[in-house]
């Protein structure tokens, strides 16, 4: 997917409205790594597999030298591509394939960064998902007028410094939005 496009939210997080109940998005936060005319691209950073962890994935890929790893959460990144692991991470970025979501933080699915993070070799900071999310031409733009989504600019630390449970409510309050005041009614002016 292309990276230049007038109307693009890539480096944004989308933030669920409360009236969004399709449960594979309610109260979630996704960062949009990328926004085209062809659609829309993002991982979701608030919700974890609670029974699947790194070790997990490091012994499905044969991938050995992995210590901690099941300190390591696995990420539901979303309803697509279920099957496909995703890791959003800080520098460096000199993977085999690795997509500029911010100039500080990218978005790869090579083995050679899962390599080095079970080395302790890959990013300091990072988090891996299963699957991601993905909207069609035009579908994120028309969800957004329907008021499902809040947007606003990534800023990258809570992504892999706030506990999973607060990412909804804190990303809300770091915007200047009162998670208790919100309403899930689109106003028009």
């Amino acid at each position: 997917m292309s990276s230049i496009y007038a109307g693009s939210l890539k480096g944004h997080f989308l933030v669920a409205m409360p009236g969004l109940v399709d449960p594979n998005f309610s109260q979630t936060v996704t960062c949009i790594c990328e926004h085209n005319e062809q659609g829309a691209m993002g991982i979701v950073v608030n919700r974890v597999h609670e029974n699947l962890h790194m070790q997990d994935i490091f012994d499905e890929l044969s991938i050995r030298g992995a210590t901690a790893a099941d300190a390591i959460p696995i990420h539901a990144g979303g309803p697509v591509h279920g099957g496909e692991l995703f890791i959003l991470h800080g520098w460096p970025f000199d993977w085999e394939a690795s997509l500029m979501v911010t100039p500080s933080l990218a978005l790869t699915n090579t083995r050679d960064v899962l390599e080095a993070i079970a080395a302790q070799r890959g990013p300091k900071a990072f988090m891996v998902s299963l699957g991601c999310a993905g909207w069609g031409p035009g579908q994120l733009e028309a969800e957004i007028k329907e008021n499902a989504w809040l947007t606003h600019p990534v800023f990258e630390d809570p992504i892999f410094v706030l506990p999973v449970a607060v990412r909804w409510e804190e990303t809300l309050r770091r915007i200047g939005v009162n998670p208790a005041m919100l309403s899930d009614i689109a106003g028009h002016a």
